[in-house]
């Protein structure tokens, strides 16, 4: 029985322990609610930042933007940070704010259904059963590598790993590798894999927009200066967020300012490749920011050298020595390396999650894509908070910005289950179908929708369903009005099924 199976109860339990897992878990344990847990399914926290250490990994904003703004971090290397200081930065401020002993480690979760008897979630996981009053979804989008469906990969008799999935025992010294895809990972490992493989093929379907980085290391008295004046580093921090934000007006308003960015990367085009006809193969014929900005000083570079070969014939099959192509030919090929991006509209946890009746939220996104109100809660999922959720990521700015915005909307709401009358709250479905209506007007002559190209932003209907159509500050203060009133508010219904009056936690009202 689920009864003797379950092995803890909880107030809240929190999905992830990458930068919105472990964000939530501090801002609980600052309102004094101690009662959570954090639910991990590697034996380590970290998130995507754990799970992609690919040569090159490297955050793709300024390493300003990228701490929470309750704990800057002064310490940065470089401008953009790498991988291994931005796990370090995680694992460090988990300890230093005491969250760590929340972490259930080896806990991948199977299922999570919400028992309309308990008003609780019950979540199966693989170290065990937790119930819990609330649930934050915090797994992300960029949690699951996708691999496209190419006849005949599973001949293939050489080493294929994902860029999510690195392979650092495998050797490429000297091999002749393959590389499919060309989004931002690949911008950052192609230039690394090149200077070991003997020859690279780099598989590209659509060329990318490269703006120059100017990656630097951050000099000892900058980070002395930010340690002892941490106002400077704010400073600092809010002028590379404003200027970011400028990048909005070009992507939602007049799609004609972006020609200053364009100009920029075709000049960063023509000096990094001489050869015309591949920089033709290079040079996008679409709006920038249609598909995500790659940031890069090194990749150009690195596909004109000569062991590189940048292929834009479409790949027929692969077979058990290399790579066929749509025009028949045929290219041997010891190593396959993805780099295809994750599956962000068919996240895994939306087939894990059962709201009111018992249907999946997948099934509830089936029709019309993945949808909520101010990209955090869902209807008919009562008690269920998502960080990073539909409609909530940025095409110019970090998205710890708006992990920390939608943190005061569910604290806000965890505040209103404070109640003695309010054990559950469900977002009313008309009050998310006017919020969504009215948000795609606005994704309406953005360069997303209308930038001339087909990008992993957009859903098969040709929706925009992940990107927010507006200044990050704007989000900010749409999702910081919680109202009780948009909600279905159901009070407890009596006694649990252990026998014991279902009573609110503790008021952190104040604290």
């Amino acid at each position: 029985m689920i009864e003797s199976a379950v092995q803890r109860d909880v107030r809240v339990a929190i999905v992830g322990s990458g930068f919105g897992g472990v964000g939530a878990a501090i801002r609980l344990h600052e309102a004094g609610i101690e009662d959570f847990v954090v639910l991990e399914r590697a034996n380590e926290l970290g998130g995507t930042w754990r799970e992609n250490t690919y040569p090159g990994c490297a955050c793709d904003v300024p390493s300003h933007l990228y701490s929470f703004s309750f704990t800057l971090n002064p310490d940065w290397s470089r401008f953009f940070a790498p991988q291994a200081e931005i796990l370090d930065y995680l694992r460090r401020i988990a300890r230093e704010r005491g969250i760590t002993d929340h972490i259930v480690f080896g806990a991948d979760v199977r299922t999570g259904s919400w028992d309309e008897e308990q008003q609780r979630w019950l979540i199966d996981t693989t170290a065990g059963m937790f119930r819990a009053q609330s649930v934050i979804a915090a797994a992300g989008p960029l949690s699951e590598p996708s691999i496209p469906d190419i006849p005949g990969l599973g001949s293939f008799g050489g080493k294929v790993f994902h860029s999510a999935q690195w392979d650092h025992e495998h050797d490429l010294r000297g091999k002749r590798v393959a590389v499919i895809g060309t989004g931002a990972s690949a911008a950052q490992f192609v230039p690394h894999v090149r200077r070991q493989a003997a020859q690279l093929d780099v598989y590209q379907r659509t060329p990318g927009w490269i703006v120059p980085r100017g990656d630097h290391a951050i000099p000892s008295l900058e980070r002395g200066l930010f340690h002892r004046v941490p106002l400077a580093q704010r400073g600092l921090r809010a002028l590379i967020y404003y200027a970011l934000e400028l990048l909005v007006v070009g992507l939602t308003i007049d799609q004609r300012v972006l020609s200053l960015l364009e100009s920029v990367a075709r000049a960063h085009l023509r000096r990094s490749v001489r050869d015309p006809a591949l920089r033709a193969k290079l040079t996008p014929r679409y709006r920038i920011g249609c598909k995500r900005i790659i940031f890069s000083d090194d990749y150009l570079p690195a596909l004109a050298k000569p062991n590189v070969e940048v292929i834009t014939t479409g790949i027929e099959s692969i077979g058990e020595h290399g790579i066929r192509t749509v025009d028949g030919w045929h290219r041997p090929v010891d190593t396959i390396i993805f780099g295809t991006g994750f599956k962000v509209y068919d996240a895994p946890i939306a087939r894990r999650l059962s709201g009111v009746g018992g249907r999946t939220l997948a099934e509830a996104w089936e029709a019309g894509g993945p949808q909520a109100y101010v990209g955090t809660v869902v209807s008919g999922f009562p008690n269920l908070f998502f960080l990073i959720g539909p409609n909530t990521a940025l095409g110019n700015n970090s998205m710890i910005n708006i992990i920390e915005a939608q943190l005061v909307f569910v604290l806000e709401a965890l505040r209103a289950l404070d109640s003695p009358d309010v054990a559950t709250l469900d977002v009313h479905g008309e009050v998310q179908d006017r919020y969504n209506v009215r948000l795609q007007e606005r994704m309406r002559g953005t360069v997303w929708t209308e930038g001339g190209c087909n990008s992993w932003y957009l859903a098969a209907d040709g929706t925009n369903r992940l990107l927010w159509p507006s200044f990050s500050d704007a989000f900010k203060r749409r999702v910081g009005r919680f109202d009780l009133d948009d909600f279905e508010v159901a009070a407890a219904s009596g006694e649990s099924s252990l026998g014991v009056e279902l009573s609110p936690a503790p008021s952190t009202r104040g604290a």
